[in-house]
């Protein structure tokens, strides 16, 4: 994961975190006077701050060019059926000419024959597909925006045991990748923070909205959790000590916060720190473990097991190496960056590529994310496709995206399929979002008409007009 200096925002009042967004004190040499002297040199650490400075100027003077604003979509007032195209539900097969009606948000009716409610908008879509959002499962949108800025990364909170840092919290819905990653036809993020032993608590945010909390689909998604690297060193064994520690400290915790309720037990100090760790210590909510290597994957999971916790492996690099024993301990893997190199020299070039298609044929519950970069999100579709490319069979490279990531994050009664009850979350497109070729003509979230402009279409049309007005 991205390793940034900058702060995450946290629900532990007690820290005394350094100013949101400023960098660490440095101590400074003085300035050497020139030889004809004449007006001091500058610090060496004075050159920096008045470089990234410039940058930090030349960005905001992009951003404040005179582009269009992305506005949010008002919320849906009026019942919209979309009729006439081929609606793939992912759970119940592909209807054509089909109708899907939905109201206030949610689908009401999907099918042939279905009978429209007085009032309703109707819009046709003949020869149009409409899918289920695509989900990221793995993501830093709303947290990340410009990496040479660094006030406008808020990855990494200071400390290295911050479970009680909520991703949701430091989430900026303004954020120009938002647009960018919704006209790829992602519609949920998983926004996770990073860095640390115990990063902290990612959220699933759709992607349409004013503010932060109007966005959030749900809260305490899953406890991120960076497992050491390096096993072959004796600060692997440490880490993994104090991990445990952690996690044991939290159910001692939880036992005198149980026993004070009961009334077995004096008063207990309130620690946000271990409060915020209970939700994951008995399965309710899964513990996200980062991990690539062989031995880094079956020691999260022996560890997973003993604690009793309900693991999801991110990363998974060589997970097809131990596929046996996370298909018989359930444990499912969020596969990361499929468009990638091999690892090893003496791996084939495809051994990403292929990743996902072998956990398949292994019985793997897995789900495809690609990098966390806000700004390469939009790239997610390729990632799928790329994957089916290399074997996987193309339903299952569409519900990688889909259907599995929000069963393995427990999203799945509200997106990831297309169904009556779920949130009118989806693409209407004039093929496969998968294909390269593919269009997303428009999107739907949680019933919104969302903006399909974004700055990279703005962007674009800008420097058109500037091309063609050129003699």
């Amino acid at each position: 994961m991205t390793d940034r200096s900058c702060t995450c925002t946290a629900s532990d009042d007690r820290r005394q975190p350094r100013p949101h967004g400023s960098p660490p004190s440095a101590p400074t040499r003085p300035a050497s006077a020139p030889e004809d002297g004449g007006r001091p040199r500058p610090p060496a650490a004075g050159i920096v701050r008045r470089m990234v400075a410039a940058v930090a100027l030349g960005w905001l003077a992009v951003l404040a060019e005179p582009l269009p604003a992305q506005l949010p979509a008002p919320p849906q007032t009026g019942p919209i059926a979309l009729t006439g195209g081929a609606i793939h539900t992912v759970t119940a097969g592909v209807i054509q000419d089909g109708t899907l009606l939905f109201e206030a948000g949610t689908i009401t009716a999907i099918g042939v024959n279905v009978d429209l409610p007085s009032g309703t908008q109707v819009v046709p879509i003949d020869g149009k597909h409409v899918y289920p959002g695509l989900i990221d499962a793995w993501s830093q949108i709303g947290i990340y925006e410009i990496g040479a800025v660094p006030m406008t990364v808020d990855i990494v909170e200071q400390g290295r045991i911050n479970p009680n840092v909520r991703a949701e919290i430091a989430f900026n819905p303004a954020s120009r990748h938002i647009g960018v990653a919704r006209s790829a036809g992602i519609l949920t993020a998983v926004t996770s923070p990073a860095g640390g032993l115990i990063s902290g608590q990612s959220a699933a945010m759709a992607l349409d909205g004013w503010a932060w909390d109007e966005m959030v689909l749900k809260t305490a998604v899953g406890l991120i959790v960076q497992w050491p690297g390096r096993p072959e060193r004796d600060e692997y064994a440490a880490a993994v000590r104090e991990l445990r520690a952690i996690f044991a400290d939290a159910r001692a915790y939880q036992a005198a916060r149980a026993a004070k309720q009961q009334g077995l037990a004096p008063h207990h100090d309130h620690d946000s720190r271990l409060e915020a760790m209970l939700p994951f210590l008995n399965g309710d909510s899964p513990v996200v473990v980062a991990a690539d290597e062989v031995r880094q994957i079956q020691d999260a999971a022996t560890w997973a097991e003993q604690e009793g916790l309900r693991l999801v492996i991110l990363g998974g690099r060589d997970a097809h190496m131990v596929s046996g024993q996370l298909r018989d301990l359930g444990v499912p893997v969020i596969v990361t960056t499929v468009l990638a190199s091999p690892a090893r020299n003496w791996e084939p070039y495809d051994a990403r590529y292929r990743l996902p298609a072998q956990l398949h044929q292994a019985g793997v519950t897995f789900a495809i994310a690609g990098a966390a970069n806000a700004a390469n999100a939009n790239r997610l579709p390729h990632e799928a496709g790329a994957a089916a490319a290399f074997g996987l069979p193309m339903e299952e490279a569409l519900k990688a995206v889909t259907l599995y990531p929000a069963a393995i994050l427990g999203l799945n009664d509200r997106v990831g399929a297309l169904e009556v009850g779920m949130d009118a979350t989806l693409l209407v497109t004039d093929g496969n979002p998968l294909e390269y070729a593919t269009r997303i003509e428009q999107v739907y979230v949680r019933g919104r008409e969302s903006d399909m402009d974004d700055i990279q279409r703005q962007l674009y049309r800008r420097y058109r007009g500037r091309v063609q007005d050129t003699p």
